[in-house]
């Protein structure tokens, strides 16, 4: 039988969290100027969603290093990507008054904020800075868990709904080596 929260209190007496909803942003580049060009979440029933965003009018900056990371071109946007308004309606529509973790707050504010300011709307969901639900056994394991689960995923490509369930997976097997009797 699965308890109820899959998170138990640790040593800090850090209250029970429910799983999170996990979402990533590609971008243009970054500093001044850089803009989202694919969103993507991970949720805890295993449900994903990722878009490309077809860029705003003004929406110029390109750094050719972030492409180089990302694998997508300007001319894929334009000819893949949705419109911002509609990819923010969805993203209200199925994260409305949630918590939705990132692991780049400061970026991935920035860019969420220039894609919703860009159609004149407001985010339904609150986005959150991943370490907030770290303890630190989890933090001290944090970057040898990811390499080990992105060695198990063996995701080609990175983009952001693989980016986002590989993050999710790293939580939970973060969780499972520093409290290995949270799933009994």
């Amino acid at each position: 039988m699965r308890p109820e929260s899959p998170f138990p209190l640790n040593s800090d007496a850090r209250p029970a969290l429910a799983l999170p909803v996990i979402i990533d942003i590609e971008a243009s580049g970054f500093g001044k100027g850089s803009y989202p060009i694919e969103i993507g979440y991970y949720m805890p029933d295993g449900q994903s969603f990722c878009s490309l965003i077809r860029p705003e009018a003004g929406w110029n900056h390109w750094d050719s290093s972030a492409e180089n990371v990302h694998g997508i071109t300007r001319a894929l946007l334009e000819t893949k990507g949705r419109p911002a308004l509609d990819i923010c309606r969805e993203l209200n529509q199925k994260l409305r008054g949630q918590p939705v973790y990132c692991d780049a707050w400061s970026y991935d504010y920035v860019w969420l904020s220039v894609m919703y300011d860009a159609v004149d709307l407001v985010p339904t969901f609150t986005l959150k800075d991943m370490r907030e639900l770290l303890d630190e056994c989890e933090q001290a394991l944090w970057h040898g868990t990811r390499a080990a689960v992105e060695l198990r995923l063996q995701l080609r490509r990175h983009r952001a709904s693989g980016d986002a369930r590989t993050l999710f997976e790293t939580l939970l097997e973060a969780r499972k080596r520093c409290a290995p009797d949270w799933l009994a």
